[in-house]
């Protein structure tokens, strides 16, 4: 019933809002606007999502589909079966699900968008063959869910693309603070979630694997910070990440050409999914979109962030950071609408103000829950997600938080 409540509650509190904003301020145009907004986001779901996931997904799965039966599912999944058999403990020592999740989880933390969508929908689809539960979200399912909304990025590249078209002096220099954002989400979402589901956060393992990507993001942020220009961040970074999609699709190949399979066949065989997938999420997708929608043209943000000013202000504490809050409020239900958000506070304030450069942080902090919430479970058929959106909020508030200090100890 979480969604129920969640998605009317969209629609309720817009409608509420947006009568405030025309009998209280006499904006009689409100109404319109959010009418045309959930066209426009129909619209989008299908069109501008959907069936542009339908090939990418198309291709992807061809590519899984090849990789499992050329054995490389299996052998990244034991590579990385001590951990993930500690933070996912329902799942199967040597499962195929183990790959696929280390997968979409190294095409987000290389910022590859459009490869991580395809391997997380496979991660989720696998986890769902465990499931003993099929209408019900599973402690694996939801641990996965969290960690992927926490949005681990290594190099923040879109954001820096954009600085950079806007004019900034220097395009990549909320790159440590985004690194730095996006890690306490995801390690304040990974330790809520283990938590609630009483795994032992102290076995040596756990301890090991947690203190060596720590240690391993920390000299890859010192290394690239100190010894690397913007440009050469921005350029490497391209590079590796590119180089290592190819590489991956390369290794796949000719796994499948020693083991003597016809990679082809397996390609189409995996394929054939990818249309189906992007059919069955319309439905998920358009219905959480359009509500979104009617959300953010109700002006329901706009009161939010003059409440929350005058808190802080009644505090005695700095409100510099508040005018830069709604690209925060919106990054958990729209990820093109947090991109107007911190455009528009780029070039409202300016692109290198503390401001432009708060909301460029809050963008790279962490993912978008709720969109992520309706693709993936709504690529499975699951109603009953439990606690996963309340965790994968906790990440993004933890994200959000660090943005503030963060931006407040680099830029104010």
């Amino acid at each position: 019933m979480t969604l129920t409540y969640l998605w009317t509650g969209f629609f309720l509190v817009g409608f509420a809002a947006a009568l405030v904003q025309w009998l209280a301020f006499g904006d009689a145009t409100v109404f319109k606007r959010m009418v045309d907004g959930t066209f426009e986001s129909a619209k989008v779901g299908v069109m501008d999502i959907a069936l542009p996931l339908a090939g990418v997904m198309t291709l992807w799965l061809g590519i899984l589909n090849v990789g499992e039966k050329a054995g490389a599912i299996a052998f990244v999944s034991k590579l990385i079966a001590p951990f993930f058999s500690r933070i996912f403990p329902q799942v199967p020592k040597d499962h195929p699900a183990t790959g696929h999740m280390v997968m979409n989880f190294s095409a987000n933390f290389l910022g590859l968008d459009n490869a991580a969508t395809p391997f997380g929908l496979k991660a989720m689809e696998s986890l769902q063959s465990i499931n003993p539960k099929p209408d019900e979200a599973s402690d694996a399912q939801i641990m996965f869910m969290v960690l992927h909304a926490s949005g681990l990025t290594l190099i923040p590249l879109s954001i820096m693309a954009q600085r950079a078209v806007l004019g900034a002096r220097d395009p990549a220099d909320i790159f440590i603070p985004c690194m730095i954002a996006t890690f306490v989400a995801t390690v304040v979402g990974l330790v809520a979630v283990a938590i609630r589901q009483r795994i032992n956060l102290f076995d040596r393992v756990i301890v090991a694997w947690l203190g060596g990507l720590t240690a391993l993001i920390a000299g890859m942020v010192w290394y690239l910070s100190q010894y690397l220009s913007k440009e050469q961040i921005t350029q490497v970074s391209q590079l590796v990440s590119n180089l290592l999609l190819l590489s991956i699709i390369v290794a796949f190949l000719i796994g499948g050409l020693r083991r003597k399979i016809n990679v082809y066949e397996a390609f189409i065989e995996g394929a054939k999914g990818g249309i189906q997938t992007s059919l069955t999420i319309i439905p998920y997708l358009v219905g959480m979109l359009v509500a979104i929608s009617v959300l953010r043209h109700s002006g329901v943000l706009e009161f939010i962030v003059r409440g929350f000013t005058w808190f802080f202000t009644a505090l005695g504490l700095n409100t510099d950071f508040t005018p830069a809050l709604p690209t925060a409020l919106m990054k958990p239900v729209s990820g093109s609408g947090a991109r107007a958000m911190m455009i528009d506070a780029m070039k409202t304030y300016g692109v290198d103000s503390f401001v432009g450069r708060l909301a460029c942080i809050f963008q790279g902090s962490a993912d978008t829950t709720f969109y992520i919430v309706a693709l993936y479970f709504g690529s499975v058929k699951i109603a009953k997600i439990r606690y996963a959106i309340g965790y994968g909020l906790l990440a993004e508030f933890s994200g959000v938080v660090a943005a503030v200090a963060i931006a407040y100890l680099f830029f104010h």
